[in-house]
C-alpha cells in the first residue's frame, strides 16, 4: 500500500516542477523578441511642418541611426525603391545610448513619392539593421503598392564579378565604371517579370548608397538568367568600395571593389604651378622689353637682335663728327687716282715684297751698285 502512494506523489511533484520551470522558458523568449529592433511613434499621423516623436529601443548600443519619412513603405515589404522614395533632406541622425534605446523629434515632411508612408530607421555604420513604422502623412497622396511577384523567389546561382577596367579619362579624374555582372534564378513556382535590383556601393565602413535598376525580361520557375547591371562612382573616387546586390529586401551577393588614386589630377596640378608662372614670368619681361625707353647713342649688347622697327618709321641715323663729314666730302669731289691695284702679302711691305725691284730675287739693273756696266771705284790699296 505504501509503494502504491509513492508514485501519485512523485508524479505531483514532477508537475509543480514543470509550473516552475514553464515561466522561465517564456521569460527568456520574451527578452529575445526585445531584443530584436523596434521603432515606436508618439502620432500615428502628422501633417506636413508638424513633428512627430521616435523612440526606439532593441539597437545596438552606441550606433547611429538614420530616421526619414519614406513613402510607397509598409513595415511587412519595407521601402520599395530604397531611400529614392524617401524625404532624405528632412532626415535626422540620432546615436543609441548604452542600452541600445534613442528619442528623436522627427518634422514630418512630404516623401518624393505617394504614401503609404513610414518613419524609416536604418543603421549608417556597422551591421545592418533596419525598422519602419506606420506614419499617416496627412493631405499627401495616397496609391497602390506595385504588385509582389507570386510564388516566385530569386537566388544567386554563381559568384558575381566585376567586368571591364579604367581607361585613360579615369586616370585623371573620371567616374570609375564597372558592370556587375552575376546569373540568377527562379526558384519558386511562379514567373517574375522585370524585377528591380538594388546595388549599394560603399565606401570603407560606411553604409551603401542604394540604386534600384530593373532587368527587362521574363524569368520562368527554374529558369536562370545572366544579369549585367552598371556600377558608377563619383569622379575623383578612390579607396576600398563593396559593391552589394539587393532583390526584395534581401542582400543577395557582395563583391569588394579598390579603386586607384587618380594621379593624372596630381600631375595636372604639379605641371600647373610650374608652367603658370614660368609664362607669366615671360610675359612681363617681354612687356618690360617693350615698353623700355631706347637711347640713340646706347650700347648695343653682343648676341643681341636689333628692335624690329615699325612699318613705314624711317631708320634713325647717328649724328657725325664734323671732321669726318668734310672727309667724305672731300673724297667724292676728289678725282679718283688711275692707278692699278697692288696686291701684297699682308706681312711684307711694298718695298719688300718678293719678286719686286727691291726683293732679294730681283734682276740687277743698271742702277744697282753690283751692274757689271759700273766701273767699281778702287780705293787705295
Amino acid at each position: 500500500m505504501t509503494r502504491k502512494l509513492r508514485i501519485p506523489a512523485l508524479t505531483a511533484l514532477t508537475a509543480v516542477l514543470a509550473l516552475v520551470l514553464l515561466p522561465c522558458s517564456g521569460a527568456g523568449t520574451a527578452s529575445a523578441a526585445d531584443g530584436k529592433p523596434a521603432v515606436k511613434l508618439s502620432t500615428s499621423q502628422a501633417g506636413t511642418g508638424g513633428s512627430v516623436t521616435v523612440s526606439g529601443s532593441g539597437w545596438r548600443p552606441h550606433t547611429l541611426l538614420m530616421l526619414l519619412v519614406c513613402g510607397r513603405a509598409t513595415p511587412a515589404r519595407g521601402v520599395i525603391g530604397g531611400t529614392n522614395s524617401c524625404a532624405n533632406g528632412d532626415g535626422r541622425a540620432v546615436t543609441t545610448d548604452a542600452h541600445g534605446g534613442f528619442t528623436r523629434k522627427l518634422p514630418v515632411a512630404e516623401p518624393p513619392v505617394p504614401c503609404p508612408c513610414v518613419v524609416h530607421v536604418a543603421t549608417v555604420t556597422g551591421a545592418e539593421a533596419e525598422a519602419d513604422a506606420v506614419l499617416d502623412v496627412a493631405g499627401h497622396p495616397v496609391a497602390p503598392l506595385p504588385s509582389a511577384p507570386a510564388d516566385g523567389r530569386l537566388s544567386v546561382i554563381s559568384d558575381t564579378r566585376l567586368a571591364g577596367s579604367s581607361g585613360l579619362l579615369t586616370w585623371f579624374g573620371a567616374p570609375p565604371s564597372r558592370t556587375l555582372v552575376f546569373t540568377v534564378g527562379n526558384t519558386g513556382t511562379g514567373s517574375i517579370k522585370d524585377p528591380v535590383f538594388q546595388v549599394g556601393t560603399a565606401h570603407g565602413v560606411f553604409a551603401p548608397e542604394w540604386d534600384d535598376q530593373q532587368w527587362h525580361g521574363t524569368l520562368g520557375p527554374g529558369r536562370k538568367a545572366q544579369v549585367r547591371l552598371p556600377v558608377e562612382l563619383s569622379a575623383g573616387a578612390h579607396g576600398d568600395y563593396t559593391v552589394s546586390l539587393k532583390y526584395d529586401g534581401t542582400v543577395l551577393a557582395e563583391e569588394p571593389w579598390g579603386v586607384g588614386r587618380p594621379w593624372g589630377v596630381t600631375l595636372f596640378w604639379i605641371l600647373l604651378c610650374l608652367v603658370v608662372p614660368a609664362a607669366v614670368f615671360r610675359a612681363g619681361m617681354a612687356v618690360v622689353d617693350r615698353v623700355r625707353p631706347r637711347r640713340p647713342g646706347g650700347v648695343r649688347h653682343r648676341g643681341l637682335p636689333r628692335p624690329a622697327l615699325s612699318p613705314g618709321r624711317p631708320t634713325p641715323r647717328l649724328a657725325r663728327p664734323a671732321a669726318l663729314r668734310l672727309l667724305d666730302r672731300s673724297r667724292r669731289t676728289a678725282p679718283e687716282a688711275a692707278t692699278p691695284p697692288t696686291s701684297t702679302l699682308p706681312w711684307f711691305t711694298p718695298d719688300s715684297a718678293p719678286g719686286g725691284p727691291a726683293g732679294r730675287l730681283s734682276a740687277p739693273h743698271d742702277d744697282s751698285p753690283t751692274s757689271p756696266t759700273t766701273p767699281t771705284p778702287k780705293g787705295p790699296t
